[in-house]
């Protein structure tokens, strides 16, 4: 394949309503900003990427405007003139010079991607090794933080075939109301959905042994990161106690936690993130590291748009198992879109295109509209 330059590269900012307030331990959401990363190529060819947190810094070490100024002035000027093609060169020339912006290289990663794959006519997913299935299962989560609004909620998309899984954002209550919001809605859906927590390190250790013992006595499958991501130890004692499997999520950063992780027993599940990993790619080495363990895989979500969501899925649906399913459920907590086509989702699934690249394509007007430099 001939070389063929990267000659820019635009970051864009664009802040969208979301359909209710978003409740997790350490924020609530009210809208979710992306970046969207904009990489056009000499043949003409651009890839889209996008850069999602949640929460500005009340999450990680990352925030919306954090990672535009890093790639305008410090991603940009090491990849303009480097070979789009060579998305492995092109990716450890950033990996040698920037350390950790995990989220803004996977938004680079998934942008040379997108492009390599319109150049070559594939679609992503057969670039990262070949898919093994067209649709993936997509949890929704219930974060309203009142148990008759969540039943309604879960019931109406149960009824419209959109989810049967369902995952309960807790942590930032009184841990006795937590229980019984999430008690009463299992009682409530029972055998028709998994139902999984999320306390997003709320917990100390003391609290989290009690806490996982109920949670499973009451038909919890999955505990997604009761405790501190710090507290490794912690973990694996809770992993080897707990009734129900344990997730990690915030404690995988990059992929060498994922090693450690597995090393320690400290988690039953990995959540797979591509913005916490470093791109597609890198996160296909945190689920290699989890099947070598005999660790589950869970498909994560930063609550992306589409063009992340996307991204993440044509990783996902390479993976030979994926028993916990995943939550690409993030275009579906947006009130606008900045794409001409949506996401396809139905009958539980979230289906992925075999168009070039990511196949998806920016709806122009909706951006221009949109974009908070326009505000």
């Amino acid at each position: 394949m001939s070389i063929c330059p990267i000659v820019s590269i635009e970051t864009v900012i664009v802040d969208l309503p979301t359909i209710r307030p978003h409740k997790l331990a350490m924020h609530t959401m009210q809208h979710q900003t992306l970046v969207i990363i904009r990489l056009r190529c000499a043949d003409g060819i651009e890839g889209l990427g996008e850069a999602t947190t949640i929460g500005g810094l009340s999450y990680g070490n990352e925030s919306p405007e954090s990672i535009k100024v890093n790639i305008d002035q410090h991603f940009a000027p090491l990849l303009i003139g480097q070979d789009a093609s060579n998305i492995n060169a092109a990716m450890l020339r950033l990996e040698r010079s920037i350390r950790g912006n995990t989220f803004a290289k996977s938004g680079i990663e998934s942008a040379l991607l997108d492009a390599l794959g319109k150049r070559l006519k594939l679609p992503v997913s057969e670039l990262l090794g070949g898919r093994v299935r067209d649709a993936l299962p997509v949890a929704w989560t219930l974060a309203s933080g009142n148990t008759a609004q969540d039943i309604g909620e879960a019931e109406k998309m149960l009824d419209l075939r959109r989810h049967r899984l369902f995952k309960l954002k807790i942590g930032a209550g009184e841990v006795d109301s937590d229980l019984a919001h999430v008690i009463a809605i299992k009682r409530a859906l029972g055998e028709r959905a998994s139902v999984r927590v999320d306390v997003n390190q709320a917990w100390d250790e003391a609290v989290a042994l009690r806490a996982c013992r109920v949670l499973a006595d009451h038909g919890i499958d999955l505990i997604e990161q009761p405790i501190s991501r710090n507290n490794r130890g912690g973990m694996a004692r809770l992993n080897l106690s707990s009734p129900a499997p344990i997730m990690a999520d915030e404690s995988i950063e990059c992929v060498e936690d994922a090693f450690n992780l597995a090393r320690e027993g400290a988690a039953s599940v990995f959540a797979l993130k591509i913005a916490k990993n470093g791109g597609p790619r890198a996160v296909l080495r945190t689920a290699a590291i989890a099947q070598a363990a005999g660790i589950g895989l869970y498909g994560g979500t930063m609550l992306e748009g589409g063009i992340g969501t996307l991204a993440s899925a044509h990783a996902f649906v390479t993976l030979d198992t994926l028993a916990w399913g995943t939550e690409l459920f993030g275009p579906l907590l947006l009130t606008e879109d900045i794409l001409t086509e949506p996401p396809v989702y139905r009958d539980f699934h979230l289906h992925v295109s075999a168009a070039p690249g990511l196949g998806l394509a920016i709806d122009e007007e909706r951006l221009a509209f949109l974009r908070r430099d326009n505000h």
